[in-house]
């Protein structure tokens, strides 16, 4: 080895609580900027790629058949904006489905398949013009008695057997001979000109769909501005709803694309903690070592090579945590990116090569530069000035401050410590920085974890364990979905006689009925996914549910629909939207926009008396109970038993559903980074201290000769950092909840939601408190052990210690 070579491993195992604080620091800022890099290609890339490749529409739009004919349709192709256009295409949407008796599952067999769209084009399977449809298995239709169905209907339907058209008069069979579908899932399912022609003999509304790109669509406002400029060509009120293919990318990447702010955060927090401890390592090691630099350079080391050497002392450790952090990025992408990518056929959900090359590279680029500095300031020190300097402070520097301290009444040992930062300004300084990210991730941290349980817990008012639920005792023990909801197998409850029912119960304090009527949105978001209605009957204020805007429905033919849903098709309060129940169109009008996911994605809600006044079946499939203070349970539920077994309903406890894996997952991120980040801010205390230490070690050996307990040498030491702590602690918690706000919303509209003030108001007077002294505990938890090591320190080993 080379005697350059042997100076670096000397200079590095000397040092190892410093070289472990430089491989933490790299490590955490790594592993971070991989994930947040690394995920933005990943969930970005197959949509792009496949609707770029399948020449995708920007907007889907369909027309009312009663409003607009064909030709209409057709003619707002030369709308401003448009460059090219598609169509117009048949289409009828959400048309109940069940699968055919002849499905060899026979768990499936003559069950629900959901409501579906189904369209017919000309060009069925052509590899040219807009929108390209895609089989992902099977052959397209070639006789009217054939279809192709989503992707999604993998699990629901029997390939090569019968779905049955159950809403319809006469419920038209269709055999299932492949799956396919657009990248924008424009429509749901394909049928031949014969068939779609079957669907319309027997009962199913026709609308006319058109497909549009535009000049400018790379934004929401866009694509308003596109479907407006539609609208304003069409005749009036004839456009139903509006597809943005950005509304497609983002169900496609938003659970994915939710992690990315959070972790741009961590990452940015961890590259300039370790630029800092980089630089405060680098140049303490100069400091302490100004000795050795001195006789390293009588030995005839040149300039460039004492810089090579200690900024090789930090490449090395630095180099570890660029590795560790590169694989363990690279192996929580796992996890985080599931399933995201392999609807567009994508090979596998790995990060990019490219990713795992640019960032440890320009990570070792910025350390490098960042341990050249004090490296070279080394390098450039003359030998005979190195050899003869001390490492104590220079006369007079902090005796004013020491002077002041010790007018406080305070222990001397204590005053001390207080006055010692002003000994050596800068150090104290570089510490305060250290213990400032250290408390700005701690802040963040506490805030998004905050803000997690508090989505949580708005998700799932009224539904919270302690209540209790009435549903049909045919349902008791029976999964879910069994049944679609307008199948006559499903049962459901009188909601009338229940409600009396609980009414007399002794200890019911509210109770409200709900259920999934059944009905569907025309022009919901695409995916395959339909939008689910509804029907509510009762108090439900109890539950908390909370609006985002507008106010709750109070009379029949009003609506409150999910956020997630308004965002995705575009819809505002006030807002005109139609459903259709087993083929029956019933308009409604937007009064509210709510927050929550209980119910699922894409929800809309009405009293049951809306569908009651136009002659169609509610639908209330269970019952919300809360119950007084002094009612028990168990006494409760028996005696609701006896006057709810009549009806055909039982008694059941409530749970909270469960917590949201993606929500859980990113929890546990967070913590995890949190901790590394903390841990490394108190590292870096920890290197600081330790290298004033060693430089006092005589002066505490004096101390000590002078009758300083150990005791008295742990708190000196302690409350060295303690100010500075404080003041560290003063200053980071605004800026933590400032990123804390920048990085919540972004996380929201990555899903598609805008959040309450439940959720977005993190930060209580209770979290305050202990976040404020945080930046001492840090400063505490970094400066304890060497203040024990002071402690220790026997008297006459220190005054022998030069």
């Amino acid at each position: 080895m080379s005697a350059l070579g042997k100076v670096v491993r000397s200079g590095v195992g000397r040092r190892r609580v410093q070289s472990l604080v430089m491989a933490l620091t790299t490590f955490a800022a790594v592993t971070s900027s991989v994930l947040s890099l690394g995920l933005l290609a990943v969930v970005q890339a197959p949509f792009e790629h496949a609707f770029k490749a399948r020449h995708g529409a920007h907007l889907a739009v369909q027309f009312d058949g009663s409003k607009a004919t064909a030709a209409q349709a057709a003619a707002t192709a030369h709308a401003a904006g448009v460059t090219e256009a598609s169509g117009p295409y048949p289409i009828a949407a959400a048309l109940d489905t069940t699968v055919g008796t002849d499905c060899p599952d026979k768990d499936l067999a003559g069950h629900g398949n959901g409501p579906i769209t189904v369209t017919t084009r000309p060009d069925l399977g052509s590899a040219s013009g807009m929108d390209q449809l895609v089989l992902t298995r099977g052959r397209w239709p070639s006789g009217p008695g054939e279809i192709v169905l989503p992707e999604q209907h993998y699990a629901t339907a029997c390939f090569g057997d019968s779905v049955v058209f159950s809403s319809l008069p006469g419920k038209p069979s269709f055999k299932v001979v492949g799956f396919g579908g657009s990248v924008t899932s424009s429509a749901t399912a394909f049928a031949t000109a014969g068939g779609f022609a079957r669907l319309t003999a027997a009962g199913a509304t026709s609308d006319e769909q058109m497909l549009y790109r535009f000049a400018k669509a790379g934004t929401a406002a866009d694509i308003a501005t596109g479907e407006q400029a539609v609208a304003a060509a069409a005749p009036a009120g004839a456009v139903e709803s509006g597809q943005s293919y950005l509304t497609a990318e983002q169900q496609a990447t938003g659970n994915a694309k939710a992690y990315v702010p959070f972790l741009v955060a961590f990452g940015i927090l961890g590259l300039l903690l370790s630029v800092l401890i980089i630089s405060i390592v680098v140049s303490g090691a100069v400091a302490s070592g100004i000795r050795r630099i001195g006789i390293l350079k009588s030995l005839g080391f040149t300039p460039s090579q004492v810089a090579r050497a200690y900024t090789a002392q930090a490449m090395i450790p630095a180099t570890v945590g660029v590795v560790l952090g590169t694989v363990f990025g690279n192996v929580l992408a796992v996890p985080v990116l599931g399933g995201a990518t392999e609807q567009f056929g994508a090979a596998s959900a790995t990060i990019p090569w490219w990713v795992s090359a640019v960032v440890p590279l320009g990570t070792l680029l910025i350390v490098g530069v960042t341990a050249l500095v004090p490296a070279l300031r080394a390098g450039r020190m003359p030998a005979v000035r190195a050899l003869v300097a001390g490492r104590a402070p220079e006369a007079g520097r902090g005796r004013t401050a020491q002077r002041l301290a010790s007018r406080l009444p305070l222990p001397r040992a204590v005053s001390l410590g207080l006055a010692q930062p002003f000994g050596r300004p800068s150090r104290a300084v570089l510490v305060g920085v250290a213990v400032l990210f250290g408390v700005v991730s701690a802040t963040f941290a506490v805030g998004l974890e905050t803000a997690f349980n508090k989505y949580l817990d708005a998700s799932t008012s009224g539904f919270s364990e302690g209540s209790k639920i009435v549903i049909p005792t045919a349902d008791v023990g029976v999964p879910w979905g069994r049944y679609s909801p307008n199948d006559p197998r499903h049962p459901h409850l009188d909601a009338a006689k229940v409600a009396a029912a609980l009414a007399k119960t002794a200890g019911t304090k509210a109770a409200f009925g709900w259920g999934d009527s059944g009905a569907t949105m025309v022009g919901g978001p695409p995916g395959g996914e339909p939008t689910k209605v509804y029907t509510v009957t009762g108090d439900f204020s109890w539950t908390h549910l909370e609006l985002l805007s507008g106010r709750w429905f109070s009379a029949p033919g009003e609506a409150v629909i999910g956020d997630r849903l308004a965002t995705a098709v575009g819809i505002h309060v006030g807002d005109d939207v139609t459903v259709v129940q087993q083929n029956r169109r019933l308009p409604l009008k937007v009064v509210g926009i709510n927050f929550d996911t209980n119910m699922g994605d894409y929800t809309a809600m009405t009293d049951a008396a809306t569908f009651t006044a136009a002659g169609l079946p509610p639908h209330i499939e269970q019952f919300n109970v809360e119950l007084a203070s002094n009612a028990g349970g168990s006494d409760w539920s028996t005696s609701a038993a006896a006057a709810l077994t009549p009806l055909n309903a039982s008694v059941q406890p409530n749970s909270d559903g469960g917590k949201y894996i993606i929500v859980m997952t990113m929890g546990a991120l967070v913590a995890t980074l949190t901790l590394m980040l903390i841990a490394v801010a108190a590292l870096g205390v920890l290197g600081m201290v330790v290298q004033d230490t060693r430089e006092r070690v005589r002066d505490l050996g004096i101390f000590k000769a002078l009758g300083m307990t150990p005791g008295q040498t742990n708190a000196m030491v302690l409350t060295s950092v303690t100010l500075t702590g404080l003041i560290a602690g003063l200053i980071g918690v605004p800026i933590g909840v400032a990123v804390e706000k920048a990085t919540l919303t972004p996380m929201g509209n990555a899903i598609g939601r805008h959040l309450p003030p439940s959720v977005s108001h993190t930060y209580t007077a209770g979290l305050f408190v202990p976040m404020l002294a945080g930046g001492i505990v840090i400063a505490l938890l970094g400066a304890l052990p060497p203040a024990t090591w002071a402690a220790r320190t026997r008297t006459a080993t220190a005054l022998r210690t030069e």
